[in-house]
């Protein structure tokens, strides 16, 4: 060791030499640096957040007309002649079948009737949802029959976009992005929950269908395998108020070779 050197003991000397001083500087100042640098190339790749919600932790209570064709949602009355059909979901990966059993084992036909429900909301882009956690907060307000959405046949379209489930897509996952999310996609169609077809057209406005078969029934497992997979859909498109349904043949899809921009 060199006369010069500085050796620091700490319990006989608690006071730094100079050179260790100005190294612990040096160090501290790069180390820092390199954080903060490090932390703003992380945030600068990152991709945005939605500007979707979720409210998880709150229950809002929704009354309206209750019907399942193609799927189970709450036409509600937001303003005079004023329409939302609100897509019911269960909780985690389920439909809401399960928590409507209750009620439609005792009223027996449920379409068409005044139904009350609590739960969590999901909403983006004009769309909204609803998550079912507790079948006792589905109520019975009337037994009167109210009038049902009307769909409007639109025409036979070709459409190009990614087949996603609405629950995460939605609201529950921020971006949700990646081939795990795209599995999680896979489990909850698999569950029971409606599968949308996402579409983006040239000016970046998207839009959503909820996909059924040929006749207009629900659709979940026959198309699993082309979830978060951009493809040309081809199918009967129709329109109800604030939802779009395009009616499809498992065998009309066809797949793109590109990347997903979903998942």
């Amino acid at each position: 060791m060199k006369k010069n050197d500085e050796f620091y003991v700490s319990y006989i000397d608690r006071s730094l030499g100079p050179k260790t001083k100005t190294t612990l500087k040096r160090f501290s100042i790069i180390a820092l640096a390199t954080i903060v640098i490090g932390a703003l190339l992380f945030s600068f790749f990152q991709k945005p957040f939605k500007n979707s919600t979720f409210e998880l932790t709150s229950a809002t209570n929704i009354t309206g007309t209750y019907y399942e064709k193609p799927y189970p949602m709450l036409r509600v009355e937001v303003a005079e002649n004023t329409f939302k059909n609100i897509l019911l979901l269960g909780f985690g990966k389920s439909s809401a079948n399960p928590y409507l059993e209750k009620l439609q084992k005792e009223v027996k036909d449920l379409n068409g009737k005044n139904v009350s429900i609590e739960g969590n909301l999901i909403y983006y882009n004009g769309k909204t949802l609803i998550q079912i956690t507790d079948d006792e907060k589905v109520i019975l307000e009337s037994s009167s029959k109210k009038r049902l959405p009307e769909k409007e046949v639109i025409s036979k379209m070709t459409l190009t976009g990614e087949i996603i489930d609405p629950k995460c897509y939605f609201g529950v996952m921020k971006p949700g992005k990646g081939k795990i999310h795209r599995s999680c996609a896979v489990r909850c169609v698999s569950g029971g929950i409606p599968p949308v077809l996402a579409t983006t057209d040239k000016n970046n406005i998207s839009e959503y269908f909820l996909i059924t078969d040929l006749n207009g029934k629900p659709i979940n497992k026959d198309i699993l395998e082309y979830i978060g997979k951009p493809s040309e859909i081809t199918g009967i498109v129709e329109k109800m108020e604030d939802w779009s349904i395009i009616k499809i043949q498992v065998s009309d899809i066809r797949e793109l070779d590109k990347k997903s921009s979903i998942y």
